[in-house]
């Protein structure tokens, strides 16, 4: 297994609950086919640029360990996210 992290930004105008169910949506998904590791919630921040007329976004990292297929259904499914506005998937272990 390989070694990932993901950051995702969740539109702000959520409410907390839904926000927490997106969290849980991104870990089912994961845990699922791998491992999920340490789960590290941001919060609100602002952001560099505007995305969406937003300036600010709540972001959320989660490290998780996957075999290689796994990334791909994972950006695949936050493209689709109406909750999600950005996000970074990172293989750690490459160099």
């Amino acid at each position: 297994m390989i070694n990932y992290e993901v950051m995702f930004i969740i539109d702000p105008a959520l409410e907390d609950d839904a926000k927490e169910a997106t969290i849980e949506a991104v870990k089912g998904i994961i845990a699922a086919e791998g491992e999920v590791g340490n789960t590290d919630v941001w919060g609100m921040r602002k952001l560099a640029y505007p995305i969406q007329k937003k300036s600010e976004g709540y972001y959320v990292v989660i490290e998780f360990k996957a075999e290689p297929t796994l990334p791909k259904e994972l950006d695949r499914r936050l493209k689709i996210s109406d909750n999600v506005m950005r996000h970074l998937i990172i293989n750690k272990d490459e160099k």
